[in-house]
């Protein structure tokens, strides 16, 4: 079907919008799209973001009767809403059951009819799939973390790669099948999974039935309390976790096999659905566990994160976008785990794929500038932080440009402060310079001085600024404004300055303006000196500098 070219003023709409207007899912839009030759061609987007003309939509869904009264499909998921509420999975299960085996035992009569009317138009495999994606998007609406979103679902499966036919793919946490079932090719793998919701569980077995995956078994049960699977070893290990909290069982399983890299915390249940996943990895075989972002970097993981890194079992990172899943808006990880099959099939570095910056609905494919492989050593830290950016960022580090601008600026810094020493000559003697003195209450009240700031302003064109807090800061002054614990309060009372011509305390005050910006230029010297110290330490044991071949 070849694209038209749009007329400038036209409106156009796009897949997901069309469903709107038709009442139904968008993959009975693209179902259409496939089965009705005189579907409306796309006239901009591209392949994957088509747009339609308004116009040309409005006629077909009109000529085809599609949208004007509610499709049977909508029915039957009103229908099933009505009759089951929040525990619509079980509805949907139930509409499986009864297409993949002829049993209506779990719905009335009346979904029971609206279902097997439904089949008259489309395939059992297409109704379910319909309702599970109207499922998904009252559940993406509700923040549901309940199952994995699609795009989540995009995201693994680009990372996931090539799937022999000959594989074992395992879920332990399955849900209504939307990551296990997702995986190509869809009639070679043998598929096992394991779901703590008995409707869900049910329901994925039936789509998979229904789809052709006959090789899939469903287990019932929770994945780390009650291992259905103790003896599967997967080629491909595919989780996406539910929610960790303190409750996930640690007590009665500190003792378990499964935690060969340590036993983890109440807090770090991520870790242990992490294990699970790479207990359950056959030898050669790979793990790909959706994890929160904060367990590559939180405290108490830091222990298992370095046995991970140190025995060579993760190969990478991918720091997903923010939206990628339907209960919150953060980023989330995807770990690649791969368990050797040999003492020579370890990992020698940890690729870190940093895609935050991509749209969560776009390309997940990485570039180079978002890549960066990193030697295990340099992971083996203190924090061994396992964050993608934190690693990503620092390889595009300019090391030798950024150590050169550093040298060039302190040998500024370091002429101008030459410069800015004021020429002095000897004086009278210690203590303060011949003449009469006068305190600052003095001046303040005779309307000279301002002392509303934190340091005094002169206010008049007797009394020059400089020269003022100058000498406040003198060493007699200062005896008088710090107290036994070291802490420094201007004694108005008690502080005083040397009576001088205008002229000559402008001389004064010139000096003193010389010694405060050589102050702040020595602090400023000492900070770029700091920081070129910290990039030379860390140029010279990561490679990106060498010391020069002449010593210059």
């Amino acid at each position: 079907m070849k694209e038209s070219t749009p007329s400038a003023s036209e409106p156009l709409i796009a897949g997901a919008e069309i469903a709107r207007l038709a009442g139904v899912t968008r993959a009975a839009v693209s179902n259409w799209r496939r089965r009705y030759r005189d579907f409306p061609a796309p006239v901009d987007g591209g392949a994957s973001t088509p747009q339609f003309s308004l116009a040309e939509v409005r006629s077909w869904l009109a000529k085809q009767q599609k949208g004007n009264d509610l499709s049977d499909e909508v029915r039957l998921w009103q229908a099933l809403r009505g009759a089951f509420g929040d525990d619509v999975v079980a509805g949907i299960a139930g509409v499986a059951r009864l297409l993949a085996h002829d049993d209506d035992s779990r719905l009335d009569g009346k979904l029971a009819q609206l279902a097997s009317e439904l089949t008259a138009k489309e395939s059992a495999a297409e109704i379910i799939d319909h309702l599970v994606e109207r499922f998904l998007d009252s559940s993406r609406r509700a923040g549901s973390d309940q199952v994995t979103s699609s795009r989540l679902v995009r995201a693994v499966s680009q990372f996931v790669g090539q799937v022999a036919d000959d594989s074992v793919i395992f879920d332990p946490a399955c849900g209504i099948g939307t990551l296990l079932l997702s995986v190509r090719p869809t009639d070679g793998p043998l598929r096992r999974g394991q779901e703590i919701d008995p409707a869900a569980g049910e329901l994925t077995q039936a789509r998979a039935e229904l789809a052709g995956q006959r090789d899939t078994v469903i287990e019932i049960g929770d994945s780390l309390r009650e291992d259905r699977w103790s003896d599967l070893r997967a080629d491909l290990v595919l989780c996406d976790p539910p929610a960790a909290g303190p409750d996930w069982g640690r007590e009665e399983l500190l003792l378990d096999a499964r935690w060969e890299l340590g036993t983890p915390s109440k807090a770090e249940g991520d870790l242990a659905w992490l294990q699970h996943c790479y207990a359950h990895t056959a030898p050669g075989g790979r793990a790909l566990v959706v994890m929160p972002a904060s367990v590559a970097y939180r405290k108490a993981g830091r222990r298992i994160r370095a046995e991970i890194v140190r025995r060579g079992l993760l190969t990478k990172v991918v720091a997903l976008p923010p939206g990628m899943v339907a209960s919150h808006a953060q980023p989330v990880h995807l770990w690649v785990l791969h368990r050797p099959s040999g003492p020579s099939d370890s990992a020698t570095s940890v690729r870190m794929v940093d895609l935050t910056a991509n749209a969560p609905d776009g390309p997940m494919v990485p570039t180079a500038e978002q890549v960066v492989d990193v030697p295990l050593i340099d992971l083996l830290n203190d924090s061994v932080d396992l964050t993608p950016c934190a690693h990503v960022d620092a390889s595009r580090q300019d090391f030798p440009a950024e150590y050169g601008t550093l040298q060039r600026a302190i040998e500024g810094r370091l002429n101008r402060l030459i410069a800015l020493l004021p020429a002095l000559a000897a004086g009278t003697g210690p203590g303060t310079p011949d003449g009469a003195t006068i305190s600052l209450a003095d001046l303040s009240r005779a309307g000279l001085v301002d002392l509303a700031d934190a340091e005094p302003i002169s206010i008049s064109e007797q009394l020059d600024t400089e020269y003022l807090r100058g000498f406040l800061r003198s060493a007699s002054n200062n005896r008088r404004s710090t107290s036994s614990s070291g802490s420094y309060r201007l004694d108005i009372k008690g502080a005083r300055i040397p009576q001088m011509a205008v002229e000559e305390q402008r001389r004064y005050g010139a000096a003193f303006r010389a010694l405060k910006e050589f102050e702040e230029q020595i602090g400023e010297v000492t900070r770029l000196a700091e920081q070129a110290s910290a990039l030379a330490r860390e140029g010279l044991t990561n490679g990106a500098l060498m010391p020069s071949e002449d010593g210059a």
